[in-house]
């Protein structure tokens, strides 16, 4: 079941899609005013599903004629994926991370929802606790066969 978080940052993504431009002004009381929550809450889902790992840029300025511009930041090709996945693969395994990045490929139509599901199911942590495997190796196989897959679906030619 969605919560307000979920309901903002929905909001969001329409303004910018509905943008003419490539970004859009809102100002933070305003849309606290219209979900009915406190300026913090806008804080908070900005700073969690509105980053430059997701493909935003935020700008913010305060106080009585303050906005925040949020720019949605378009890919132009394979290139900038590719330099983002071997970044992934220089630090630890972290699931969440990995989630969030395998949302933004869909929602960029880099990969399907079906793809995205079967690299999901590779980052899975059951698969590799019912083979006996340890936490810490579990992690690096993890991070490598997920990378590795998603390698293979960004390769054009296929």
């Amino acid at each position: 079941m969605p919560n307000l978080t979920d309901y903002i940052e929905e909001y969001i993504k329409k303004l910018l899609l509905l943008s003419n431009s490539r970004h859009i002004e809102i100002k933070r009381r305003e849309l606290a005013g219209k979900f009915c929550c406190v300026p913090s809450q806008i804080n908070y889902v900005l700073e969690r599903r509105f980053t430059i790992d997701q493909g935003y840029l935020v700008e913010s300025r305060r106080g009585g004629g303050g906005y925040i511009r949020i720019y949605r930041i378009e890919p132009e090709q394979v290139k900038p994926w590719q330099e983002l996945i071997d970044n992934l693969g220089e630090n630890k395994f972290e699931p969440a991370r990995i989630r969030q990045l395998l949302k933004r490929l869909v929602e960029e139509k880099v990969v399907s929802r079906r793809e995205a599901s079967v690299l999901n199911a590779v980052i899975d942590d059951e698969l590799y606790c019912s083979a006996g495997v340890s936490r810490a190796e579990a992690g690096k196989l993890q991070l490598n066969i997920f990378l590795s897959a998603l390698r293979e679906m960004l390769k054009t030619g296929y």
